[in-house]
C-alpha cells in the first residue's frame, strides 16, 4: 500500500513533472502555451500510485466498473482498480474494425454502473462521446461519475452538468498554477 503524500506535495510532483511550455494544439482545437503532458504523471509508478490513492477517494459509491478513456484514461483506470478491487473497463474512440470490434472493451455489461475516467479534460469532447455510446438504449450503462486529475477549465464542467453527469477533477488548472513556483 502507497503511503499517501499530501494534496499539495501530489501538486506540486504533478507540476513539476509534467507540466511544460511551448505552443501546443489540444484536442478541442484551441492553441495553449502550457501543456499538461499527462504520460510523464502516468509514467512515473511512484507519481501515479500517489494519484491513485487521492483519486480513489472520488470513486463515487456504488461504482461496478472504472471506464478508462482512450488513451490517457486506461493507465488510471488500470491503476484505480488495482488499488480499489474494483473491475476496470475502456473505451475506445471508435469501435475496432477487426476481431471483436467493440468500442467498449473489458466486459462492460448493459446497465453496469460506471465511473468514467480521463486524464486531462479540456471542453470534455472525448468524455462527451464515452457518455452517448454508454447511454446507448442497448447499452443503457449508468454513469456515476466521471474523475479526471486535471480540469483545464475550458468548459467541460458546464457541458457535463447538462448531461446531468457529476465531474470530479482532483486538480483545477488553477489550483496547479499555483504551485508553479514551488
Amino acid at each position: 500500500m502507497t503511503e499517501k503524500i499530501s494534496r499539495d506535495k501530489l501538486a506540486s510532483r504533478i507540476v513539476k513533472a509534467s507540466r511544460i511550455t511551448g505552443e501546443f494544439l489540444l484536442r478541442s482545437g484551441a492553441t495553449s502555451n502550457v501543456y499538461f503532458d499527462k504520460y510523464r504523471f502516468e509514467s512515473d509508478p511512484d507519481l501515479l500510485r500517489n494519484i491513485t490513492v487521492h483519486l480513489a477517494e472520488l470513486i463515487p459509491a456504488g461504482t461496478e466498473r472504472l471506464v478508462g478513456l482512450e488513451m490517457g484514461g486506461i493507465p488510471l483506470a488500470t491503476a484505480l482498480s488495482l488499488h480499489t478491487g474494483i473491475a476496470a473497463g475502456f473505451c475506445r474512440k471508435r469501435a475496432k474494425e477487426y476481431g471483436t470490434q467493440l468500442q467498449l472493451e473489458g466486459g462492460i455489461s448493459r446497465g453496469e454502473k460506471v465511473t468514467i475516467i480521463e486524464d486531462v479534460v479540456t471542453s470534455g469532447g472525448a468524455a462527451i462521446e464515452a457518455v452517448q455510446v454508454m447511454r446507448e438504449p442497448e447499452l443503457n450503462i449508468e454513469i456515476l461519475g466521471l474523475l479526471c486529475v486535471v480540469d483545464r477549465e475550458a468548459g467541460a464542467k458546464v457541458k457535463f452538468k447538462e448531461l446531468e453527469i457529476d465531474f470530479k477533477p482532483l486538480f483545477t488548472w488553477t489550483e496547479l498554477d499555483s504551485y508553479i513556483e514551488q
